[in-house]
C-alpha cells in the first residue's frame, strides 16, 4: 500500500520502519523539544499524510522512548483520519521526574497504517446474551 506524505519542513524525514517486520514505522521530529517532568508539549513531525479511504493512522508510543525516557504519546493512541491533510503532531508527556529533550530527527512515536469499519449504529432494547455478559475490568480469567 503506497501512502503520499508531504514534507511541509526542511528537517522532517519520512516515516519508516526499523526492520522488514516492523508493524509501526518511526516518526520523526521535525524540531527540537525540552520536555519538563508532567507536563505535554506538541512536537511537529513536519509532514502530512494522505491515507488511502477505509484506513487510519494510529500513533503510539515507542517503547524504548516509553520506557527509558518516560516519553509517550500524552493521548495514549493518536488517529489520524484518512481525510485529515494538516501536520502530523504527537503529543509528547513526560511520565518522568526529569525534563526530557527531544531533538530534531529523533524517533518520538510509531505508526501504524491499518483498516478500519465505518459502522451504523443503532438503538437496541436488547443485546444478545454472552458467556461473559456484563463482566469487566479484569473479570476475565477469574475463577
Amino acid at each position: 500500500m503506497k501512502v503520499q506524505v508531504k514534507k511541509l519542513d526542511e528537517n522532517a524525514k519520512l516515516p519508516a520502519y526499523g526492520s522488514p517486520s516492523a508493524a509501526g514505522a518511526d516518526l520523526y521530529a521535525a524540531c527540537g523539544a525540552e520536555i519538563p517532568a508532567g507536563e505535554t508539549r506538541f512536537i511537529r513531525t513536519g509532514i502530512a499524510v494522505e491515507l488511502p479511504a477505509g484506513t487510519v493512522g494510529l500513533v503510539y508510543a515507542r517503547s524504548g522512548l516509553a520506557c527509558k525516557q518516560d516519553l509517550a504519546p500524552a493521548n495514549k493512541v493518536g488517529v489520524i483520519d484518512s481525510d485529515y491533510r494538516g501536520e502530523v503532531m504527537v503529543a509528547l508527556h513526560n511520565h518522568g521526574t526529569q525534563t526530557r529533550s527531544v531533538a530534531a530527527g529523533d524517533r518520538i512515536a510509531q505508526l501504524v497504517v491499518a483498516p478500519y469499519y465505518a459502522c451504523e449504529f443503532s438503538e437496541a432494547e436488547t443485546l444478545s446474551e454472552t458467556a461473559r455478559g456484563e463482566g469487566g475490568f479484569g473479570s476475565t480469567g477469574k475463577k
